[in-house]
């Protein structure tokens, strides 16, 4: 017999590990499946980490609303969870005087969505903030409510709290289909067996389209990939002179190659934004980086390749959904719903940018659709709304990293010489409440390999630290999971010296 839940999540992006979260409120039996062997791993791993201020969505779609749902929410969530976040603001800069009536309709949008504080400044002011911007920069529009997010950390940080209230998360178990009773979802068939619920929920990115179809819902929605290459720069060699983001004038393919600081330091430049038919394709191309170096140049001049240590790109799940007001001509907006042709079924689909920052207004969104539809939500008494985070050691100041130490010697042995990552953070990973089990979900949650040895000094140390760690041999370590070990077989015989 399958195993019985009110709430079963299909996807553990940073959609489905926040409804995750904030579902975890409730007296509800809750599971959340994700198909690869981390939350996290898919279009949640590769984006900006930008929280958008809520200007550029058009006015009354679902993405404008929900984006100005959630963005005076972060501050709060984010000490909840314990995750770096900074609202530091962000600019659209004008560098031609062409550029100019855009901003002009960014701030008539920031307006009508309710952004708090947006307005338009001088070329003269914007090279005051910052000098290394373009000198033929004519104007900005500053959003003071924009943001830096660490967007690995709160992916997985929004899950664990989930499951520190409660939820069960299964990682590499695929959806494969629905459970019938007449027009109503009972459950879900996966890779791992079938599970049997009251309400399913599709939150499953890239493929929610697939998704969405195996429930009969919206036959003609289409998830079209649209992949983004990024460069990082070595945060030794360049940063801008304040941390903020520095997007250009948008066009009709998105927001345009951004130079933005990160919470980890390093300056990224990316992403353009180019269709591809298969929903696995990141591959970086050569007239990707030409692009993007192409429009990073046209914000900052000074930017020197030279400086570059790591390139990749990430693919945002672009759909077809047309706005539900028939006034708004806009066709690519969020699937936010629980449909009328089925019942069981809440359905989230098409969410690109800003999904990332979106996130826990869709969250709330869905605990309205839930409630409208005679769901009787419970509050638990016992709900713990903080996630203490595990120390990060080079945030800490010496006197506390010598406390750490003293009490735990792991600390004290460093893995990763380029970030100051040690033994005892990795570990704390290994053992978290959603364990971290390869290469990439080490890296993502402790920033190991980010440097400018790009992995080449701590990945052996990591691999043999997973392998004893898990119990397993060292081939069976992978980077990401099935399909991705490091190592095939031993080359040398191990020899006992007495």
């Amino acid at each position: 017999m399958a195993k019985q839940y009110d709430v079963i999540i299909i996807g553990g992006g940073v959609v489905g590990s926040m409804v995750a979260r904030y579902l975890s409120r409730y007296e509800l039996k809750i599971i959340l499946i994700e198909k690869e062997s981390d939350i996290g791993s898919a279009t949640s791993s590769a984006n900006s980490a930008i929280m958008h201020a809520g200007y550029d969505p058009i006015p009354g779609t679902l993405k404008a609303k929900a984006n100005a749902l959630a963005c005076p929410l972060w501050d709060q969530l984010s000490q909840e969870l314990g995750v770096a976040f900074e609202r530091t603001g962000d600019y659209v800069v004008a560098v031609e005087n062409g550029d100019m009536p855009m901003l002009e309709e960014l701030l008539e949008r920031g307006q009508r969505n309710g952004t708090p504080g947006v307005s338009l400044i001088s070329g003269d002011e914007m090279r005051t903030r910052e000098p290394l911007i373009s000198p033929n920069t004519v104007g900005a529009l500053w959003a003071p409510t924009g943001g830096l997010i660490d967007t690995f950390a709160v992916t997985v940080a929004a899950a664990e709290h989930a499951v520190l209230n409660g939820v069960e998360v299964l990682l590499d178990t695929a959806f494969e289909d629905f459970i019938w009773q007449d027009e109503r979802i009972i459950g879900i068939k996966t890779s791992r067996g079938d599970f049997a619920c009251r309400w399913a929920i599709n939150a499953a990115g890239l493929f929610s389209d697939e998704v969405m179809h195996k429930a009969h819902v919206r036959p003609d929605f289409k998830i079209r990939p649209r992949r983004g290459e990024y460069v990082i720069l070595d945060k030794d060699d360049f940063r801008l002179t304040r941390n903020t983001c520095l997007f250009p004038t948008p066009s009709d393919k998105g927001k345009g190659i951004v130079v933005t600081s990160t919470m980890h330091g390093n300056t990224i430049a990316g992403p353009n934004s180019n269709y591809v038919d298969e929903k696995d394709d990141k591959t970086f191309t050569r007239e990707g980086f030409d692009e993007i170096w192409q429009g990073a140049q046209k914000l900052i001049p000074s930017i020197n390749r030279r400086n570059i240590i790591a390139l990749f790109a990430g693919l945002r799940a672009n759909g077809n959904a047309r706005c539900l007001d028939p006034k708004i001509n806009y066709v690519g907006d969020f699937v936010i719903e629980i449909p009328n042709e089925v019942q069981g079924f809440v359905n989230l689909g098409g969410i690109e940018s800003p999904g990332l920052s979106a996130s826990p207004g869709i969250a709330l969104m869905v605990i309205d659709l839930l409630k409208q539809a005679g769901e009787t939500l419970i509050e638990k008494p016992y709900w713990n709304p903080i996630r203490k985070a595990r120390p990060v050691f080079r945030h800490l100041s010496q006197s506390e990293q010598a406390a750490l130490v003293k009490r735990d010697p792991n600390y004290g042995r460093i893995i990763c010489r380029c970030e100051t990552v040690t033994e005892g953070e990795i570990l704390a990973e290994i053992h978290a409440p959603i364990p971290a089990t390869t290469y990439d979900a080490i890296k993502r949650r402790t920033w190991t390999g980010t440097g400018r040895c790009q992995g080449g000094f701590d990945m052996p140390r990591v691999v043999k630290m997973l392998s004893n760690e898990l119990g397993i041999p060292p081939e069976e370590v992978t980077k990401k999971g099935s399909g991705s070990p490091y190592l095939y077989r031993m080359t040398k015989d191990v020899v006992e010296v007495e």
